[in-house]
């Protein structure tokens, strides 16, 4: 039992470290959006089929960082549901010593016979055994605290990605309408110098 409960640690310890990386990456992906983004705005020369292929890699590398952010959503959960599987593991726990030292106190009334003795004695030492194997309370209770603990640095962590995804998402937002109000303006005024070019040749 023991070592199941090591082995749970190791995994969970492995897989905070992994989404740890998970959050620099995302990082590094926000970055790289943006950069790319800003080259695409500014790109004059190129092409549709290339501005196509960057917008499609923008949304590409958008969609990564909303998967990272719901993957990290499923992992706290996860560790929420182990958490109240320990509360109950602890809860069992305690049932099994309450019905222990039920079974000790028959014993202890059942040394009175002299005859009966020794093989009680054999059975309180399997019993006590047995108690040993299980994980105690107080180990059980510390590993609830560490769970606890690692929520809450998860619950952190989300917070900071939402927050970096709706600023990037407003700032993206506030980047194409502006794009859009260029766009319109180079419009007009291309459409006014034509008219005044049609005028000037009707003359």
């Amino acid at each position: 039992m023991a070592d199941t409960v090591g082995s749970e640690d190791d995994v969970i310890r492995k897989r905070l470290l992994f989404e740890a990386e998970g959050t620099s990456g995302d990082d590094r992906r926000i970055n790289s959006l943006l950069k790319t983004f800003m080259r695409w705005c500014n790109a004059k020369d190129s092409g549709t089929e290339e501005s196509e292929t960057t917008y499609q890699k923008m949304l590409f590398t958008l969609s990564q960082v909303e998967f990272s952010f719901e993957k990290t959503q499923l992992v706290m959960e996860m560790n929420r549901l182990e958490m109240m599987r320990y509360k109950e593991l602890c809860h069992e726990i305690e049932e099994q010593i309450g019905t222990a030292q039920k079974s000790i106190a028959t014993y202890k009334e059942e040394f009175t016979n002299a005859k009966e003795i020794r093989q009680h004695r054999q059975e309180y030492d399997l019993l006590a055994k047995v108690i040993q194997q299980q994980p105690n309370r107080q180990e059980t209770e510390k590993q609830i605290d560490n769970l606890q603990q690692k929520l809450k640095q998860l619950e952190a962590t989300k917070k900071e990605l939402h927050s970096k995804l709706d600023l990037r998402k407003k700032q993206f937002h506030l980047l194409v309408h502006s794009i859009h109000g260029l766009q319109q303006l180079l419009q007009d005024e291309e459409g006014t110098t034509k008219s005044d070019d049609t005028q000037m040749d009707t003359t």
